[in-house]
Order: C-alpha cells, then sequence, then structure tokens
C-alpha cells in the first residue's frame, strides 16, 4: 500500500526533516529577497509574446483559404493557448506575481482561457492537490477520478478503458479542469450541499458557454463574414471552427503530457491520510519532493511547460516565479544529494511513456501484474525495506565509513535493484 511513514520511508529521522524545512526556508527566503524587476520584465514580455502570437495565429486562420496557412494558424494559435494556460494562468493564478501588485497579473483577477473558472481550479488545485498532494482519498489529481494508477487503488472492471479514458482525456482536458471541481460521483445529502452544487454547476456552464461561443461561433462567424465572398460563408466558417478546434487539442494534449509528466511516473510516491495528521513544514516539504516527479527541459522546453519540467520544485514552492525554478533546482538537487534522497527526473518523452504504461498496467487486476502494493515501480512504501529495518523498527540512514556520506533512500534503492538483479540472474542460472 501507500507510504505511511514518510520519514521512516525517506531513512531521515525527525531531525533530519526538520533540518531539511529549515534549509528549503532558507531557499524560499533569498529568491523572496532576490524578486525585481528581472521578474517583473519576464512575466510582461511572456504576456507580449501570447498576445502577438494569438494575434497571428488568429491572422492566419483569417485568411486561411490554403491548408498551410490553416496549419500555421491552428499551430500558432495553439503554442499560445499553450503559453496562456502555462506559463501565465497556471502560475498567476497560482499567486507567483501577488508581490508586484499589478491586477494584470493578480491571482484574483485573472480569468483563463480555459473551460474551467478560475476560482474553482484555485480551490481543486492550488488549495486540495497542493496541501494533499498525492495522499489517496484527499488529492483528486491520484487518477481525476477516472483512471487508476496506483495498486492502492482498488480494481474494478471500470478500469479496463484505463487507456481509452487517458486518450479522452488528453483531447478534452480543460473540460476534465472543468469538471473535476463538482465532483460527479459525490453523494450530496444536505439542502446546502446540493445548492452549493447547482451554484458550482451553473458556473461551469456559463464559462463553457463562453469559451464556446467564443472559439466556435463569434470568431468563426466574424472570419465567415470576411471571406463570405470570395470562398463562401459556410466553408470559411467552418475552416475557423476547425482551426480553433484543432488549436484547443494541441493545448489539451500538451497539458495532459507534462502534468502527467510530474505526476504519474515512476518515483513519483503516494501517501495514506494517517501520515498528514500533524505534519510539519519540514515533513510537508518531504511530501512534495517525493511525490513529484521532473522532466530534463531547456529554457525552451521550460517556457513552452510552464516551467513545470521542474515540478519538483514547483511542488516545494508553488507561488515562486516560475522563471527562478531552474535555479531553485540547482540548490534542490543538492540537498536530495546531501541527505541522500531520490531525484525524480528523465525525459519527457520517457517520463510520458512511463506514465502511460502505469495507466495500460493498472488497467487490469493486481493479481495479473508482477511486483506487489509495496514495491512496485509506481506504487511503494517502507515495507519494500524490510531488510533495511534497524534495531527497533525503524529504517534509518547510515555513514559510509569509506567516504563518509550518509547512505539513505536514494542508496536502498539502488541496492535493492542490485539485489533484484543479482536474484533474477540466479534464478535464470538454477
Amino acid at each position: 500500500m501507500a507510504i505511511t511513514d514518510i520519514p521512516e520511508y525517506a531513512h531521515l529521522s525527525a531531525s533530519d526533516v526538520e533540518v531539511l524545512g529549515v534549509e528549503l526556508d532558507a531557499i524560499r527566503a533569498d529568491i523572496e529577497a532576490d524578486r525585481g524587476e528581472r521578474d517583473a520584465r519576464y512575466i510582461r514580455n511572456t504576456i507580449r509574446f501570447h498576445r502577438g502570437l494569438e494575434l497571428a495565429g488568429r491572422a492566419l486562420i483569417f485568411g486561411s483559404s490554403r491548408r498551410s496557412a490553416w496549419w500555421a494558424g491552428a499551430g500558432a494559435l495553439g503554442v499560445a493557448k499553450i503559453v496562456e494556460n502555462m506559463e501565465l494562468g497556471h502560475n498567476v493564478m497560482h499567486g507567483q506575481w501577488d508581490w508586484m501588485n499589478d491586477p494584470e497579473v493578480h491571482s484574483t483577477t485573472w480569468e483563463w482561457d480555459n473551460t474551467g473558472p478560475s476560482a474553482h481550479w484555485k480551490h481543486t488545485h492550488n488549495y486540495i492537490h497542493h496541501k494533499y498532494t498525492n495522499v489517496l482519498g484527499m488529492d483528486d489529481d491520484v487518477g481525476y477520478g477516472l483512471l487508476r494508477v496506483t495498486r492502492d487503488q482498488r480494481w474494478r472492471p471500470f478500469n479496463l478503458g484505463n487507456i481509452a479514458y487517458n486518450t479522452l482525456l488528453a483531447l478534452l482536458f480543460e473540460y476534465g479542469v472543468a469538471a473535476q471541481h463538482l465532483e460527479l460521483g459525490k453523494k450530496r445529502r444536505t439542502p446546502e450541499a446540493k445548492e452549493q452544487f447547482q451554484r458550482d454547476l451553473a458556473d461551469v456552464g456559463q464559462k463553457v458557454g463562453k469559451q464556446v461561443a467564443k472559439d466556435y461561433v463569434v470568431y468563426p462567424a466574424l472570419v465567415g463574414a470576411a471571406n463570405g465572398r470570395r470562398v463562401g460563408f459556410g466553408r470559411a466558417f467552418r475552416k475557423a471552427a476547425t482551426a480553433n478546434l484543432m488549436a484547443n487539442v494541441i493545448r489539451n494534449v500538451w497539458t495532459n503530457a507534462v502534468i502527467f509528466c510530474g505526476h504519474f511516473p515512476d518515483g513519483a510516491e503516494k501517501f495514506t491520510k494517517q501520515d498528514v495528521d500533524g505534519e510539519t513544514r519540514g515533513e510537508w516539504y518531504l511530501r512534495q519532493m517525493l511525490g513529484s516527479a521532473n522532466f530534463r527541459s531547456g529554457p525552451v522546453l521550460g517556457f513552452m511547460s510552464g516551467n513545470l519540467s521542474y515540478q519538483i520544485e514547483h511542488h516545494i514552492f508553488p507561488d515562486l516565479p516560475s522563471n527562478r525554478l531552474p535555479e531553485i533546482a540547482v540548490r534542490v538537487q543538492a540537498l536530495c544529494e546531501k541527505y541522500d534522497l531520490p531525484y525524480t527526473t528523465g525525459s519527457l518523452p520517457v517520463q510520458y511513456a512511463k506514465s502511460w504504461r502505469t495507466i495500460a498496467k493498472l488497467s487490469l487486476p493486481n493479481k495479473y501484474l508482477n511486483a506487489t502494493a509495496d514495491d512496485a515501480p509506481e506504487t511503494a512504501s517502507e515495507r519494500r525495506f524490510k531488510q533495511e529495518l534497524a534495531p527497533g523498527g525503524q529504517l534509518r540512514s547510515t555513514i559510509d565509513p569509506r567516504t563518509g556520506r550518509r547512505r539513505g533512500l536514494r542508496s536502498a534503492i539502488r541496492g535493492l535493484r542490485g539485489r533484484r538483479r543479482v536474484d533474477a540472474l540466479t534464478d535464470r542460472a538454477a
């Protein structure tokens, strides 16, 4: 089952965890003290870039009598929507730029180009997901109520459709975001809860209506009216509507890929409710480090992912400016080295493939799978280290007498894999 004792799983003592928290607090303090004009310039330039790219995409679609112009327009608009959702909407609504006191980029005023109302998203994402990251039964992002992504989730025949569900979720991701806050499968027993649901449903309906009208009615009608004499209103309308549809699909699929790379590849651990009770600041930090995953990126890929290629750092410091995450990552990796903690990362294709592999595997009941719910690539607990139990039944880090370096969780995982390889060779030889 999922991790029930996070410090024990991490091979850290309570004092280790608290010192780690102090060191991470120091990183936060340094960044907060250094925020200034270069950060403000970054977000303003990003807004200018997004607006220019969106204008270019819509202009290309407006005159898209040729297929090449249609594809160029849809592609440019799709990239503009990615930038608006990932580097602007997601990060602005996290409060990363509230320190500027600029209403244009403040978390309380931003409404993004997405079917999910910003107020709903800030509750399900900023509060629920980031406070209870990967805690089973509390964080709805663990499978989004649709996918089985850990062996701790009981298998049902419904899960046979895991791959099909995620394909649809990727294509229609913005509508998944809109539906998440509604908790459609939840039973509402009190009149107050039922009334709140109706209000939330009305908010979602209004936002979806606005987005659909903008992308598939108003703008296509303007394109049709402008090009009616040349190519016919109906044809021009269809070209504009389908280009907008393609742009939204481009954004949705990319968003799905980035988010899944941060939460569902091997090494992104899951946790139980009992370990969150009375959680200290240091323990919260540690859970974010163990429950998130990165993918390697340069400046362009980092920008296009909203700098969520640094998902570990984002989960540790969700309200610090996204453009600072690369430099924060250097210091976080140094702490992982110091405490012998894993720093889960890989290339984007590999991380996304691992997420799909998990989704495919867990469409099947556990009895058809290798490994166990305590020791599988996508699901682990402290019980995977039975051989490393110290006297008294607790896992602990040790100091290598030759090097003077700590041997903790990362070394324990490496040793476990080594023993498995030896056991496999022994079995084959026998």
